[in-house]
């Protein structure tokens, strides 16, 4: 039986032994009423739905599925669809998938494997045959600028010297019959790789799988450092090899179970207006266009009655914050954890849209290697923000081990109390920004560079001595142990509550 780590129909198998699934054979309307359903279950944590007749859909192409990476109702499986991704039971807690992640050793990467064939191949257009606008490609906004087929496929590029093979995920639209358009950062992978081929004046050979292994989706989203290729840390992390088929048309190699792929090149001077598009913070600016490069659409390979898994961004909790959320807080850990700053854990949770970092700091280490509020503050930062970890982030919020960084009432109650406004939060702006944040493309300032912070939530007297104590008003710290436990005994019994 495949796993449903490394293949998208197991993902789905999965999620409908766990009743985490809706299926609705019902046609539906890709103009707006999908994107309308799909905000409804990420809002109010329903399970994941897939639209198996989406209006317009023929020869085989395309049921949708919604909120793939959505949190669940509070409780022991909320993290149960995106522990799929990482191959963990669906009971698994945010820690325990950061530590998931954190076990896979980039030293050591599970390289794919080459097959002949596979399901991706079933079906083949070239030619006239191909048509994106025949598509029933969700309008997943009102007011977005266009039909976003891209939101929860994955890029795959690979240097012109084949040296460091890509797989990214960035927003892209349907322009026309054969030709999408999207972001194309040159801060980012995606980007740094498309430079390179324009440095030789040629178009870069592209593909973008939509319907691969969750796992490599997963990764496509995460942080990982420059020039190391994503598809071995996708086999170390899930535990097995990605089965990877060539591409019809360029010398690219895809997932080999993917729903749909398209195949093609990134032009080296054709741009076209894009956007808007309701972002992962919440907004969409009516009017707000950029000019970006032109993909272009040569091969179409797809599953029979293949799937367009779709985020729909917006307001948290969606996707971007979900599935960002983990790999950015591994990412964090690892290159702080590789430069000695006594950092125990970190948490990117999603109701700050994925923009905050709790980072849980050894007080004990902190003072051994005795390190002054600035000076650790400055180093945090130089570490973290210049590094790929918290590209996507603007805060990093340092708190004591009393703190539970999963526990996002803690972190606030922390910030809140402990840091104070301006004395203890350590400014850079002589670092990479990420433009996509609104007070960066619509404030004032750089919209790429700085808009980043280091918000000190310790006291003095921790990184002084060990001797600081207080007590915690509130259950959890007030009370001795035996006290709450026989409250807890008696909630519902002797005091009748649920």
């Amino acid at each position: 039986m495949a796993s449903p780590s490394l293949d998208f129909r197991a993902f789905l198998d999965a999620l409908r032994a766990d009743n985490d699934l809706v299926e609705i054979d019902a046609e539906v309307d890709p103009d707006n009423e999908v994107g309308a359903v799909c905000r409804k279950v990420t809002e109010t944590r329903e399970k994941a739905v897939l639209f198996k007749n989406v209006r317009g859909a023929h020869d085989g192409l395309i049921q949708v599925l919604g909120a793939p990476g959505g949190l669940r109702k509070e409780g022991p499986y909320e993290y149960g669809r995106i522990a799929l991704h990482f191959g963990l039971p669906t009971t698994s807690s945010a820690a325990d998938i950061i530590k998931k992640a954190l076990s896979v050793d980039l030293k050591k990467p599970l390289p794919p494997v080459i097959v002949e064939s596979g399901p991706c191949k079933e079906n083949i257009l070239t030619g006239d045959q191909i048509d994106l606008t025949k598509i029933p490609v969700p309008l997943l906004h009102g007011e977005d600028g266009g039909r976003y087929i891209q939101t929860y496929g994955m890029h795959i590029l690979q240097t012109p010297d084949k040296s460091w093979t890509n797989w990214s995920i960035a927003r892209a639209m349907v322009l026309d019959k054969n030709r999408l358009t999207g972001l194309v950062a040159p801060t980012q992978h995606i980007g740094m790789i498309h430079g390179k081929w324009k440095e030789r004046n040629e178009n870069t050979p592209w593909a973008l799988a939509f319907g691969a292994p969750p796992s490599a989706i997963a990764v496509s989203g995460m942080p990982i450092p420059d020039y190391v290729d994503e598809n071995g840390y996708v086999g170390a992390l899930a535990g097995g090899p990605v089965p990877l088929v060539k591409c019809e048309s360029n010398d690219l190699y895809v997932p080999a179970t993917s729903e749909i792929i398209l195949e093609g090149y990134i032009s080296k001077n054709e741009f076209a207006d894009e956007g808007p598009m309701g972002e992962m913070y919440g907004m969409l600016f009516p009017g707000k266009k950029g000019r970006c490069p032109v993909f272009h659409v040569t091969t179409i390979t797809h599953r029979n009655n293949s799937i367009l898994p779709v985020a729909v961004a917006g307001r948290a909790p969606e996707e971007t914050h979900t599935i960002y959320g983990f790999l950015a807080s591994a990412a964090i850990v690892q290159v702080c954890q590789e430069a000695n700053l006594p950092i125990k854990t970190a948490w990117v949770p999603h109701q700050p849209h994925a923009m905050w970092a709790g980072l849980q700091v050894d007080t004990a280490a902190l003072r051994e290697q005795k390190w002054t509020r600035e000076a650790f503050c400055k180093a945090v930062g130089d570490v973290v923000w210049k590094s790929h970890a918290a590209v996507a982030i603007s805060r990093l919020i340092l708190v004591g081990e009393d703190i539970d960084v999963f526990n996002f009432d803690d972190l606030l109650w922390a910030y809140t109390t402990r840091c104070r406004p301006g004395q203890d939060d350590y400014l850079s702006e002589d670092v990479p920004g990420f433009y996509l944040m609104p007070f960066m493309s619509h404030g004032p300032g750089d919209p790429f560079k700085g808009g980043k912070v280091v918000s000190d939530a310790l006291f003095t007297a921790q990184y002084e001595h060990d001797k600081f104590k207080f007590t915690e008003a509130g259950f959890r710290g007030g009370y001795t142990q035996e006290v709450r436990d026989l409250v807890n005994k008696n909630w519902s019994t002797k005091y009748g509550f649920n």
